[in-house]
């Protein structure tokens, strides 16, 4: 995958002054995946992308970045 930035799960954490390790343990995922997806290396399913969503108390899309139409 290439360095683009594809979610918004990061700031998200920090906005609601969340951890990676918080979001790890309350979706019961992996640390390194929760990681991966913070650092845009790896991207969630889009089942898990609702699961975060719905911890996170946001809508999924503003997890996402948002592409604009040229």
């Amino acid at each position: 995958m290439s360095d683009k930035i594809y979610n918004r799960i990061k700031a998200v954490l920090a906005e609601k002054g969340k951890t990676n390790n918080w979001l790890a343990e309350t979706l019961k995922v992996n640390r390194t995946s929760v990681s991966k997806w913070c650092t845009n290396k790896m991207q969630p399913t889009i089942e898990t992308l609702f699961a975060i969503a719905e911890v996170l108390n946001v809508e999924a899309r503003e997890l996402l970045v948002e592409r604009k139409k040229s």
